[in-house]
């Protein structure tokens, strides 16, 4: 496992590289985060091993069991990349240096409330339904821009970006490059898109964070 996970990871760096140089970007401002979601310890284990520090878990529980032992060994960052519940959000303050699903005002003041308890503020990006799917988590488009406003006054400097993930069926070009500009409108320099399939085409877009799983860890 630790061997693979290695190469995976040489070959995904390599991928985010040349899309940044193609891109007319520099590699470095492409931040990979490694999605660990029901991965086992032991797999992030050997991502950390291979130089990887930045991973995006989908459940509070689940990153609550895996991430406190390494901690201790390693200067790793979580994110907290799935739609969060308000009764998780106490927990995922405490642990997570980054949130990417902040998309609701009654999450925002469940997110402000947990800030105020703990003293402890994490990164936060807003998740934009970039789609309009139902099923998905994400602020409204046409909700965005009083969403976005609302949370820069509210968190101020910890609010740095935005978050989407397009409909699987469709070319992300389009929401990757609204999600990009959106950004830039409102001067927040984070942009996470792009995921296994299509972050090439995300650092194309303008994606400063990329969000890679099965590449890296295999299929779920």
């Amino acid at each position: 496992m630790t061997d693979q996970i290695a190469d995976n990871l040489r070959r995904v760096q390599d991928r985010i590289a040349s899309a940044a140089i193609a891109a007319g970007r520099r590699p470095e401002d492409i931040t990979l985060v490694a999605v660990s979601k029901t991965k086992p310890i032991e797999a992030v284990a050997a991502a950390l091993a291979a130089g990887q520090m930045v991973f995006g878990e989908n459940r509070v529980q689940e990153a609550a069991v895996k991430f406190p032992e390494l901690r201790a060994k390693y200067p790793l960052s979580l994110h907290i990349i799935g739609g969060l519940q308000t009764n998780k959000v106490r927990d995922a303050v405490r642990i997570a240096d980054a949130i990417e699903s902040l998309d609701r005002p009654k999450l925002a003041d469940a997110i402000a409330a947990a800030i105020a308890r703990e003293g402890r503020t994490p990164k936060l990006l807003i998740e934009v339904n970039t789609g309009q799917e139902p099923q998905k988590s994400g602020i409204a488009r046409d909700d965005a821009d009083r969403f976005i406003d609302d949370c820069k006054s509210r968190f101020g400097e910890a609010l740095i970006g935005l978050m989407c993930v397009p409909p699987h069926d469709e070319d992300p070009r389009p929401h990757f490059t609204w999600l990009a500009d959106r950004a830039a409108r409102h001067g927040l320099a984070t942009v996470s898109m792009g995921m296994s399939a299509d972050f090439e085409i995300a650092i194309a877009c303008g994606a400063t964070w990329v969000r890679v799983g099965s590449a890296i860890f295999g299929s779920r």
